[in-house]
C-alpha cells in the first residue's frame, strides 16, 4: 500500500517497483513546463455522431460519459510552453476518455497543434497513449492516420523536431501512424506499445514470443525506440535533446564557430 500524497509526489511512479501509473495531461504538462506555466488551447469538435453508430449503446451516449468523467471535449489536448527555456507545442491524450482512440475531432485537436508549432517556431512533442482508432467512426476514423502524417510532413518540412513520448498504453492506428514517425522516440518504463495484441500475434505466427516483446524495453533494444526516461528525469534530458536539435548547445554553437573559422582561413 502506498499513500496517494506520495505517489503524486513521486510523479505518479511506484518508489518501489518504478511502475509509472498512468497520469491526465494536465499532469503531463506540470511535469514538462511547471505546475500551471503552459496555456492550453480550444480545438474545434466537429459533429459528434456522423455515421449515427449504435451498438450496446449510442456513440453520442458514450462521448457525453467520456466528457462528464474527464471535463475534456475529446481524448487529445494541446499546450504550449517552455522547458529549459524553449516553447515547445506538445499534444498529449487522456486515456480515461474511450481509451484515447483516435477520430474526427483528436485529429482536428492534433492539426490544430501541429500549425501552432509551426506558426510559432516551436518544436512539436506528442505524448501518445491509446488503442487505436474509433470504430463508431469507421473510415473517418482512419482517415485521420493519413492527416496526421501529412501534419508531421509539414512540420518537419518546417525544419522543426519532433518528439513521441510514448506511453502505455500506445496500440493500434496510433502506433502505426503519429506515435513512430518521431525525430526522436522516447518511452517511459515498462510501456505497452503495440500494433496488435499478444494473442492476436501469437495465434497467426503459430510461434512462442519473447517474453515482454511489446514492452518499451525490447523495443529499445530492437531499435523502435530510442531511449527509456523515468518520469523525473523527462524534463531535463528532452530540454538538452531540443537544445541540440535546435542548435542551441554551447558546444555545438562552439563547434561551428570553430568550423567557420577554419573554413574562413
Amino acid at each position: 500500500p502506498i499513500l496517494k500524497k506520495d505517489l503524486e509526489k513521486n510523479l505518479w511512479v511506484c518508489p518501489d517497483c518504478k511502475r509509472h501509473h498512468r497520469i491526465k495531461p494536465h499532469q503531463r504538462f506540470d511535469i514538462l513546463f511547471g505546475k500551471n506555466n503552459y496555456e492550453v488551447f480550444k480545438t474545434s469538435i466537429p459533429k459528434d455522431d456522423p455515421l449515427n453508430w449504435t451498438d450496446s449503446k449510442s456513440y453520442k451516449d458514450r462521448l457525453k460519459s467520456a466528457r462528464k468523467k474527464t471535463g475534456l471535449e475529446c481524448s487529445m489536448v494541446v499546450a504550449s510552453g517552455p522547458i529549459k527555456n524553449i516553447k515547445v507545442t506538445a499534444i498529449a491524450s487522456d486515456f480515461d476518455f474511450m481509451g484515447a482512440s483516435i477520430g474526427a475531432a483528436e485529429g482536428e485537436a492534433f492539426l490544430f497543434g501541429a500549425q501552432h508549432a509551426i506558426e510559432n517556431k516551436q518544436p512539436l512533442l506528442v505524448i501518445s497513449t491509446g488503442g487505436g482508432m474509433k470504430m463508431q467512426e469507421s473510415l473517418i476514423s482512419l482517415s485521420q492516420m493519413t492527416r496526421t502524417t501529412l501534419a508531421i510532413n509539414e512540420v518537419k518540412a518546417a525544419g522543426l523536431p519532433y518528439i513521441v513520448l510514448l506511453t502505455d498504453p500506445t496500440a493500434g492506428g496510433i502506433t502505426a501512424s503519429y506515435a513512430m514517425l518521431g525525430d526522436f522516440h522516447i518511452a517511459e518504463p515498462g510501456a505497452l506499445i503495440a500494433f496488435a495484441g499478444a494473442r492476436v500475434i501469437q495465434g497467426t505466427v503459430k510461434e512462442e514470443l519473447p517474453e515482454g516483446f511489446q514492452k518499451s524495453e525490447y523495443l529499445e533494444k530492437t531499435g523502435f525506440v530510442d531511449l527509456i526516461l523515468e518520469r523525473k528525469e523527462l524534463s531535463s534530458k528532452i530540454g538538452t535533446l531540443l537544445s541540440i536539435l535546435l542548435k542551441q548547445n554551447s558546444a555545438i554553437n562552439s563547434d561551428e564557430n570553430e568550423t567557420s573559422e577554419d573554413t574562413r582561413s
